[in-house]
């Protein structure tokens, strides 16, 4: 039966309606000339002139029963129901007149049914369809035929330009979520990222008001059933340390914590593939098949081998597959409440310990922060590294006021006993310049110590300046690293640089001061 779609206001002579594999390659490859089949049987596609998200263009529809909820500024820009309503029918209008086709793709989000919505996809593109049939959870046969109708629709008509003179837009790309209406509408943007952080950014609305905490993370499971999360900004070795060939993948990024335990949102990953190779990531590598979606790559036309060395369009060059393309993915992805929580960071300054156990003031606190640090560029004149604050690791897809995030953290590993730990995956002995990277093989040490409980039993000793509590041993690990200032020849140096970057912890946070509690505030710099 073919679906209807009048309701929406669309009408084709041809709708793809969850359609296989196959038939989205052969699609996608009749259809767009400069798509292309990789030597390994994954689909390059291209999206066009935006190459990574346009989070300056993300709107949400101002309504009644939601606006008192909403964490408004620069995260999240209002728009009028009327503006959406129009940019809407730009939308429809805009995918019946490029072709007489489209693509629908259903499909669920979050792996737990107590929390899972269910979710229908629009678009003129077939790379657009199979990407969300990899990124959303696959519906049995069954589960299709009983679908019904979707508790949100995407409209992705990414292909066609917002129009600028609309009220609240500043420019002619535009990606607005209405939580009234249950929809969200993409135009100016073939970025296929964009389709997944909207559904995203719908759950971290929606789970928090069932006092379930949405977060973008990892998580992995051992074998005696032990989950640990993984939240990290790019850079930090989040995709890296997550991925352990001894410990099952729940998932790569977006997951709730609700009273039964962890859930993955998605049905597939979404990795960077700057620098791919078999040797360093070959999970990742060895996912890039048949099914698969290169995004933005660059390959050699006779050979098709895909260089991942080569950034020239992008160096936000990606690969969409199935969970199930990962050998040690767990399914379903879901796990227990987690017994270690791991802060990343990437300290350019130095200053970070390699690793340090959080009091839960401390958690709230480093959670709303995100920090990580970028090492200086190649500008002229800059010659230090420059932090790079996100508030609960992914500022860009909150929807309430980062607190609500962290007081639901702080309940979750209060009442379950989590272990929270923030690990430096940066600089030792000095900032970037004098010191240099710790050395993966003594973080990945670190990393086991604290799923193995070997830290369970060891002294701790407080630094000065973050008043963060440092172990006095690791196995593997040489000692005089664990205390940042004994690996700097230079104590002073450290101390100033120390108190520079606690500056710039409590610049950032005055921001989000006015909601915080005593206990979040406490858990800041101490100098």
């Amino acid at each position: 039966m073919t679906l209807d779609l009048s309701k929406y206001g669309l009408k084709f002579k041809e709708i793809y309606h969850n359609p296989s594999i196959a038939s989205l390659y052969m699609l996608a490859l009749q259809n767009a000339p400069t798509n292309a089949l990789a030597s390994t049987g994954a689909l390059i596609a291209y999206s066009g002139e935006k190459t990574g998200r346009s989070p300056k263009d993300k709107r949400i529809v101002e309504d009644p029963a939601s606006k008192d909820h909403i964490w408004w500024g620069s995260v999240n820009i209002p728009v009028s129901s009327d503006s959406f309503a129009i940019l809407k029918d730009s939308a429809i209008a805009a995918l019946m007149a490029r072709r007489d086709y489209c693509y629908v793709i259903d499909g669920f989000a979050a792996w737990d049914p107590k929390h899972r919505i269910k979710v229908r996809v629009i678009c003129g593109r077939a790379y657009h369809a199979l990407f969300m049939k990899n990124m959303l959870i696959r519906p049995t046969e069954e589960e299709l035929a009983s679908f019904g109708e979707p508790d949100w629709v995407i409209f992705n008509a990414g292909h066609s330009k917002a129009s600028s003179h609309i009220k609240g837009l500043s420019g002619d790309t535009s990606v607005d979520i209405n939580f009234q209406s249950r929809e969200m509408v993409i135009l100016g943007s073939e970025y296929a990222g964009e389709m997944k952080k909207g559904v995203f950014t719908v759950l971290n609305y929606l789970l928090p008001l069932n006092n379930v905490l949405s977060m973008h993370c990892s998580a992995n499971e051992g074998n005696k059933g032990d989950t640990a999360l993984f939240f990290g900004l790019s850079g930090t070795g989040k995709t890296t340390l997550s991925a352990d060939p001894n410990r099952a993948l729940i998932g790569d990024d977006e997951h709730g914590w609700s009273d039964e335990g962890i859930f993955n949102f998605e049905g597939g990953c979404y990795a960077k593939c700057v620098g791919l190779s078999e040797e360093k990531e070959p999970e990742i590598f060895r996912a890039i098949r048949f099914g698969s979606v290169l995004e933005n790559v660059v390959y050699d036309k006779k050979t098709y081998e895909v260089d991942y060395n080569d950034i020239s369009i992008t160096e936000n060059t990606r690969v969409s597959y199935p969970l199930e393309f990962i050998p040690n993915a767990k399914l379903p992805a879901v796990g227990g409440h987690p017994k270690n929580i791991i802060f990343l960071t990437c300290d350019a300054f130095g200053v970070i310990p390699p690793v340090s156990k959080l009091t839960p003031g401390q958690a709230m606190y480093h959670f709303i922060s995100g920090y990580t640090a970028k090492v200086a560029g190649t500008e002229v004149g800059v010659t230090e590294p420059s932090a790079t604050f996100s508030a609960c690791f992914g500022a860009a897809f909150l929807v309430w006021h980062p607190t609500k995030y962290a007081e639901l953290l702080k309940h979750k590993i209060e009442a379950h006993h989590s272990n929270v730990w923030l690990v430096n995956t940066g600089w030792s002995g000095g900032a970037y310049g004098v010191g240099s990277r710790f050395s993966l093989k003594y973080t990945r040490a670190i990393i086991s110590a604290i799923l193995n409980d070997s830290l369970d039993h060891v002294a701790f000793v407080n630094d000065a300046h973050f008043g963060l509590a440092m172990p006095r041993e690791v196995p593997t690990v040489p000692s005089n690293l664990l205390n940042p200032r004994d690996a700097w020849a230079d104590k002073a140096a450290y101390d100033a640089t120390a108190m520079k970057l606690a500056g710039m912890f409590r610049q950032n946070f005055q921001k989000y001061a006015d909601r915080a509690t005593p206990e979040i505030l406490a858990g800041g710099p101490k100098s």
